[in-house]
């Protein structure tokens, strides 16, 4: 962890207005324990709200507050934020504090400790501690099982939002990502695989889910049907197309 020079977090938010104030002093403790420099990056998906009135209102804690007008997805929104991060690691946390920020800390023991390109949150790790619904659970098992055969990863869980990368990776996987909101995570994944980015490990995580879920019976069907939707075009690019071997495919964004 001391050869880090600096560490570039992306928090994703979406009317997040009740709690990032609280989310980014939680991260901030967190990080301010740890002997390292840290930047703080919040992109707010979108203004339907007031989150990112809210971040820029913070004081005593360095924290970059961006955005755009429209909300596009999760998945967007880091990528806008790697465009922005300057630290030789960069990664990302869900708002909402689901996910306890004190596991950053193994995480970045992990990387160092193995020379990581990547390291990912993982639910099945050994070590979690999770809680979560019960809907979750079917869905991320059925989910994870179909990308298990189309993909063949190695790591047992794909979906976590908490991810950390080192510089050069987050650039190079970033660049070619297409997946704004459903099958992000297994995109990021499929495109460091095939740029050559294998050095992935899984850690701990502690999960309490808080807040009602995004998937209730009214849009079930619906979330099932871009989740598949997404997988299979991530799929179709990687296997079909070669879609991430080109080099002329980057996409840079305009905000």
């Amino acid at each position: 962890m001391n050869n880090i020079k600096l560490l570039s977090l992306i928090i994703p938010a979406y009317k997040q207005e009740k709690t990032i104030v609280k989310d980014i002093k939680n991260i901030n403790n967190v990080l301010s324990n740890l002997s390292i420099k840290y930047e703080l990056i919040v992109v707010v998906d979108g203004f339907i709200d007031k989150t990112l009135e809210k971040v820029n209102k913070i004081k005593n804690i360095e924290v970059k507050g961006l955005g755009y007008e429209k909300n596009t997805g999760k998945g967007f929104a880091i990528k806008y934020g790697v465009e922005k991060a300057k630290g030789d690691i960069i990664g990302f946390i869900d708002a909402g504090m689901d996910l306890d920020p004190s596991e950053i800390s193994i995480i970045l023991d992990i990387m160092d400790w193995n020379n990581a390109d990547i390291v990912i949150g993982s639910k099945l790790h050994p070590e979690s501690k999770v809680n979560y619904p019960f809907v979750r659970k079917v869905l991320s098992w059925g989910y994870r099982t179909l990308t298990h055969i189309l993909f063949g990863f190695r790591v047992k869980d794909t979906q976590v939002g908490l991810k950390l990368f080192k510089k050069k990776v987050a650039k190079d996987v970033f660049s070619k990502i297409i997946v704004k909101k459903f099958a992000f995570d297994i995109e990021v994944l499929a495109v460091a695989h095939k740029l050559g980015y294998t050095k992935i490990y899984e850690a701990p995580i502690k999960l309490n889910f808080r807040g009602a879920s995004s998937i209730t019976s009214s849009n079930f069907w619906n979330v099932i049907f871009w989740m598949l939707w997404d997988t299979a075009a991530v799929f179709y690019r990687l296997k079909i197309l070669r879609f991430y071997d080109k080099d002329n495919n980057k996409k840079t964004i305009n905000k």
